[in-house]
């Protein structure tokens, strides 16, 4: 695995790296580590447990079966993390369960019977449930061919993919913990159930989700699971597109993206070939002290954990090992935010973003680079570039801070003045001052009635009010643009 270097900018980890006996080097140590003591996580997890999911395991168990709460819920409820959905497995048949919960008055939903799985739903909680199995070969490499029944939680949990995740609580009966999940969450190590190269030949979206655990969760990877990650990343060709981009921006959300990224990187690159060139391509100038991909990381890191300014962020200096070269001894990247734009538009077509990011990400990684000092005029000039869109400006701010406190020390202050200007952006629009032409108090007809035929003309006589608006050569008044209009068509 990769080792970041530090980035004095940078806000300090929640979690010292140190190393525990037998894991690698690792976030926690054994007095900070966020996992409590034995007992402790079982008072825990009673306490975080919702009525209805109690509700639901007595249903289960006054129709003559076993239930436990298992998966995400019993992980992120011992780490601290908000809690989401609670599943449960049992050894009933999913007929027996659909039965019991419909005649407690529960809405039943057959989600995914095929494999024994049914979503119940009490006053809009849906609680999914499994019935205990042990899966089958996985010829298309994403999901079992056959499924058989388990007789016990053990040998249900002994198919989940890491250990983390193969763990099973009951408010009476305890925590089950077959693979030594709850040490490896006190050591915050990401480690396979069983054979790495198992796990992923059967379903290689977990080779994703392993990097989105290391992101959202600042784990590091067990080395066996990591070797196994490089080497079976190839698999990742039989995973869908929509698959795919769902991981990779639960992935640059994460609140640990940077050492996530610089450790997942190699494995990444299967599905983002364009990380290659970043990684080891060096920034020979006085305001860098990272590579690309470090540098870019440590962006990542410092921008808002929102998928606007986390994929222009990824995406920001791209191109620059394509724009690279030397004047001497000093390094440029001029043009690379026009080579970011095109690598990243052809992410985003290769992968199914949504529209909406297609539309704007190229917008601001286009501008990212653009000086814009901190006064009103300026200010205003960039926001009728981005057609008025306040949003884009603010993300615009984020990602300018952010580059400021992932370059050289001496660069830092600049983040304060992303910050004068998002200050500005609110002043202005507290004086509900023009920066676009639909703020103008003319319009296109009133340029149409002074003789100028429909067409670009019109736009181009709006846009010399509006730039004499900014300017603060005409005031934004009907008459007085009028007249200066008039005197532009003399």
């Amino acid at each position: 695995m990769c080792s970041a270097r530090t980035n004095p900018n940078a806000p300090a980890r929640p979690y010292r790296a140190s190393a525990g006996e037998g894991y690698p080097s690792s976030p926690y140590t054994e007095e900070d580590s966020p996992i409590p003591s034995e007992a402790s996580s079982l008072s825990l997890l009673l306490q975080l447990l919702p009525l209805s999911a109690r509700t639901a395991l007595s249903i289960i168990e006054d129709a003559g079966g076993e239930a436990w709460c298992v998966g995400g819920y019993v992980r992120d409820a011992l780490l601290g993390r908000p809690i989401h959905d609670v599943d449960l497995a049992t050894n009933l048949s999913w007929t027996t369960v659909a039965d019991a919960f419909k005649q407690a008055g529960w809405k039943t939903v057959e989600t995914g019977v095929k494999h024994g799985t049914i979503t119940v739903i009490n006053e809009g909680e849906p609680f999914e449930i499994t019935t205990y199995r042990c899966d089958g070969t996985y010829s298309d490499g994403r999901h079992p061919d056959t499924v058989t029944p388990a007789s016990t939680i053990e040998e249900d949990l002994r198919r989940r993919d890491f250990t983390m995740n193969a763990l099973a609580y009951h408010p009476e009966r305890g925590l089950i913990d077959p693979f030594g999940g709850l040490e490896d969450l006190q050591h915050g190590v990401l480690r396979c159930v069983g054979d790495p190269m198992t796990r992923f030949s059967e379903d290689a979206l977990r080779i994703l989700r392993a990097c989105r655990f290391a992101s959202q969760l600042g784990v590091a990877i067990d080395p066996a699971t990591f070797e196994a990650m490089v080497a079976s990343k190839n698999l990742l060709r039989k995973v869908s597109g929509e698959r795919i981009y769902r991981e990779l921006e639960r992935f640059v959300c994460g609140d640990y993206v940077h050492d996530a990224l610089m450790t997942c990187v190699d494995v990444l690159a299967f599905v983002l070939p364009e990380l290659v060139a970043m990684k080891d391509c060096p920034q020979v100038t006085k305001y860098h002290i990272y590579d690309v991909l470090e540098h870019t990381a440590w962006v990542c890191q410092h921008t808002p954990p929102e998928p606007l300014q986390r994929w222009c962020a990824l995406f920001h200096d791209m191109g620059k090992p394509a724009a690279a070269f030397f004047e001497g001894d000093v390094e440029h990247f001029y043009g690379h935010a026009a080579v970011s734009v095109s690598l990243a538009e052809g992410i985003m077509h290769r992968l199914p973003f949504p529209a909406w990011l297609r539309r704007d990400v190229p917008v601001i990684v286009r501008a990212h680079d653009d000086v814009v000092p901190a006064n009103p005029r300026a200010v205003r000039r960039m926001l009728g570039r981005l057609s008025g869109r306040t949003d884009l400006f603010e993300a615009l701010c984020d990602i300018k801070r952010a580059d400021a406190l992932s370059q050289a020390p001496f660069c830092a202050p600049r983040a304060d003045t992303a910050e004068e200007l998002r200050g500005l952006l609110h002043q202005i629009l507290e004086d509900q001052a023009a920066f676009s032409v639909k703020q103008l108090a003319i319009n296109g007809r009133d340029i149409m009635a002074l003789g100028v035929e429909p067409g670009p003309a019109v736009g181009a006589v709006l846009e010399s009010c509006l730039d004499a608006v900014i300017d603060e050569q005409v005031p934004n008044e009907r008459e007085a643009l009028i007249d200066f209009a008039q005197g532009q068509l003399a």
